[in-house]
């Protein structure tokens, strides 16, 4: 199953039916067009699109997109506390595109320590992957996977905002900040693996 979010709305690609908003069965490429322009024209708010080959499905719609890795993570203090930034008026993750050469892992710590000014941030297990759709000015339509660590830091608190990167706070907050002050003003895919994390953790 893979879970887009096209404009905050949300594309579901399954094997079997989900009980979503709109759901259209898989027939051909066009299958794919048609449900992009449902959730970018209309004001259908989530669309699954199913059938039995879904990393087939998932192959034809790659192909629609010009494709972006990035990497970040949800840095966690002893205490539990989560580091956040805020970006454009809302609140995020760190995490950034990878270079060449880099791995994830690598492109994961680069970017946290880039963005927070935190050093020696300690990587732990790999999350999942989360996928988000966007227009660039030149038109292209890009497919970002942004691979998600868990990290723990225990160092000295240097946090400080990148400001030439749009970054205007970092701050640690709490389950119940969490909650009440970062999802009502963040995207989709960071309450997602937010949550995807904390149900890791519960089990």
């Amino acid at each position: 199953m893979y879970k887009v979010f096209v404009n905050e709305k949300k594309l579901l690609i399954s094997k079997n039916p989900e009980n979503l908003e709109k759901v259209l069965n898989y027939e051909s490429f066009t299958t794919l067009e048609i449900a992009l322009d449902l959730l970018q024209n209309t004001s259908t708010s989530e669309l699954n699109v199913y059938g039995e080959q879904i990393d087939e499905i998932w192959k034809e719609f790659k192909k629609l997109f010009r494709i972006i890795e990035a990497a970040g993570g949800i840095v966690n203090k002893p205490n539990g506390d989560t580091l956040f930034i805020r970006r454009l008026g809302k609140w995020d993750l760190p995490k950034g595109k990878m270079e060449k050469g880099e791995s994830r892992e690598e492109s994961a710590i680069r970017e946290i320590e880039e963005e927070t000014n935190l050093q020696s941030v300690e990587l732990r297990d790999f999350i999942n992957t989360t996928y988000h759709i966007y227009i660039e000015r030149n038109g292209d339509r890009v497919l970002k996977h942004t691979h998600w660590f868990e990290m723990f830091f225990d160092g000295e608190d240097t946090s400080k905002p990148q400001l030439e990167e749009g970054i205007t706070e970092v701050a640690w907050k709490n389950t119940t900040q969490i909650e009440n002050e970062v999802f009502p003003n963040t995207f989709q895919n960071i309450k997602l693996i937010i949550n995807e994390f904390w149900d890791t953790k519960s089990k």
